[in-house]
């Protein structure tokens, strides 16, 4: 745990507002992934399918093992994902060119036009999460949500098998 996490809060009520605030932080993050599985459910993808493609789309041809990492989830587990992405069309799986026992994984063409048409549909839905946030707002919330990212990364949290 980071030394500067170990200072407490100044009163009983500052810790409730903190704990408000995480709870608050959690709830709009569940909410969110809500609403967006429903954005997404006309267009035939899981939520664990359209974070693959997401991730993909940011970093095509990374490693399962990069993936799983970045997903939060087993090997096992991203491998299943990517076989059903696989056999649907949406995603190939190629050796890595240093280490032919390592497989990355690509966008096919079909995830790529699918992608750039469902990002409509991700401003949209945006627009309806952010409404009554002025531009200046919104930029101020990602800077301190960055931060907390940040600072929750420096936790060290123990390794998967």
């Amino acid at each position: 745990m980071p030394k500067t996490a170990k200072k407490p809060a100044e009163t009983p009520e500052a810790e409730l507002e903190d704990l408000r605030l995480s709870f608050l932080i959690h709830d709009v993050s569940r909410m969110r992934r809500t609403a967006f599985d429903q954005y997404m459910k006309p267009h035939g993808v899981t939520r664990s399918q359209w974070w693959v493609l997401s991730n993909l789309s940011r970093h095509d041809g990374m490693m399962q093992t990069e993936l799983a990492d970045i997903l939060d989830v087993g090997k096992v587990t991203v491998g299943g994902l990517v076989e059903r992405l696989e056999q649907a069309g949406w995603v190939e799986r190629r050796p890595d060119a240093a280490d032919k026992r390592a497989r990355r994984v690509y966008l096919t063409q079909q995830s790529r036009r699918f992608l750039d048409g469902i990002r409509e549909a991700g401003h949209e839905m945006n627009e309806l999460a952010f409404h009554g946030l002025s531009r200046e707002d919104r930029r101020a919330l990602f800077d301190l949500l960055s931060r907390i990212k940040g600072n929750l990364k420096s936790i060290e949290k123990p390794k998967r098998g």
